[in-house]
């Protein structure tokens, strides 16, 4: 069980020799709210970092004082411009009234260190959790320029763990008592892969909705070339194209979302993730051609992962999930999720993964962003508060209290919240 608050603030040491280490430059400031109320007023988060990716409904908890300290780790690459710094950048909160735990992520999709602010940053400090966060190494449209990026995400998640619970011992007096990964899409990946391949870091886990990489398939080098192909195929009305999206597992009844996941996210990702894999693919071209036709040459809506294989497969095998977890994983996915469709994804992955350390729930009406969730509450619900509700359920189990079981959950009548059974 976590330590009480107020026994922790009995035994915090001075905090002039804090340091991070291995960090080439850190940056320590006490701030009077650790919450984004307080640091967008401080400057101390970027809004632009975590745009989009919660519903405006969400709320933010009340002042949070503490330490926050920004800095990055040696690296040569430097898509992430903030502060004026380069890439491996890090920010890691620690609150004056401390429970004796730490949750670690890392950012989603190909965000910076700050992308987690409103989704988890704020909940978990008003809990009494120190908090890290990573900017995985690289960030941006062109993450793939760093060679070999998405190996390099899972090595800066697992420095900066280490970092983090060095500074946390130094804050506190005491190394934390409980470590809990989590993370959102490219960050939920993360959280797989830690409890995969670095078990003795955490004592458990929280995924939201993570990217599932398999060398077999399914990938998103398998679905979403088809996807690319079908649908203008289908706002022209062809005969077979909308059973071929559906197909491809973005469900019947999610049509509302295409257009806009169309516009900003199918195209993109798959030519920036199939230029991290198999860069060879389009020649000379880097990460192809935005919004090709079908049929011209080299075109990522024609891109097919299974003739690719032998060129694509050795570098998907370097970040491949297993489902080995080794610690306690909860999963949260949205059954609208039309960005990593369920089917292609997590109902996949909770196959691959022991019954015994994996609860799953499938989110009804859920989708990628939350963000959206704005713009169609009576078609869509939030996934925050399943995750939430999830991440309670894992500190019940690590107290000795199992979670519910694995369970497709309906729209509540108030999607403020998320029942579990």
């Amino acid at each position: 069980m976590l330590l009480p608050l107020v026994l922790v603030l009995a035994l915090t040491p001075p905090t002039s020799a804090m340091t991070v280490p291995g960090a080439e430059h850190q940056q320590l400031t006490h701030l009077a709210d650790l919450t984004t109320t307080g640091l967008v007023a401080t400057g101390h988060t970027d809004p632009a970092d975590w745009a989009g990716l919660t519903s405006a409904a969400l709320p933010v908890p009340g002042a949070v004082p503490g330490i926050q300290i920004d800095g990055y780790f040696p690296d040569t690459s430097r898509t992430n411009t903030n502060h004026g710094w380069h890439d491996s950048q890090f920010v890691v909160r620690l609150p004056d009234r401390w429970n004796g735990g730490l949750v670690v992520t890392g950012a989603p999709g190909v965000r910076e260190q700050y992308a987690n602010d409103r989704a988890i940053s704020d909940w978990v400090l008003s809990r009494g959790y120190a908090f890290a966060s990573t900017d995985k190494g690289n960030t941006g449209a062109q993450f793939y320029r760093d060679g070999r990026a998405i190996e390099e995400w899972n090595h800066r998640f697992t420095q900066l763990t280490l970092a983090a619970k060095k500074v946390v011992s130094q804050r506190y007096g005491r190394a934390p008592r409980r470590t809990i990964a989590t993370g959102i899409s490219n960050g939920g990946y993360l959280v797989r892969w830690q409890l995969e391949n670095r078990p003795h870091l955490y004592d458990g886990g929280v995924d939201w909705e993570g990217t599932l990489w398999t060398v077999a398939g399914p990938n998103p080098l398998t679905f979403l070339p088809p996807v690319l192909r079908a649908y203008p195929a289908y706002l022209a009305g062809e005969p077979g194209a909308h059973e071929a999206m559906v197909a491809a597992g973005f469900p019947a009844g999610t049509e509302f979302l295409w257009d806009y996941h169309h516009r900003y996210y199918w195209d993109l990702t798959q030519r920036i993730y199939r230029e991290e894999f198999d860069p060879g693919f389009d020649g000379a071209l880097e990460a192809g051609v935005p919004f090709c036709a079908s049929g011209t040459p080299a075109c990522d809506a024609d891109y097919s992962y299974s003739d690719r294989r032998r060129v694509a497969g050795p570098a998907v095998s370097r970040v491949a999930l297993t489902g080995k977890v080794k610690r306690p994983l909860l999963t949260v996915h949205g059954t609208y999720d039309v960005l990593l469709p369920i089917s292609q994804d997590s109902d996949v992955y909770a196959e691959m993964t022991p019954d015994r350390l994996h609860r799953y729930y499938r989110v009804e009406q859920g989708t990628h962003v939350d963000g959206l969730v704005d713009a169609h509450p009576d078609r869509l619900r939030p996934l925050a508060p399943c995750h939430r509700a999830a991440f309670v359920a894992l500190e019940r189990w690590l107290d000795g209290v199992r979670p519910p079981a694995s369970a497709t959950l309906p729209r509540p009548a108030d999607v403020a919240t998320c029942p579990l059974s």
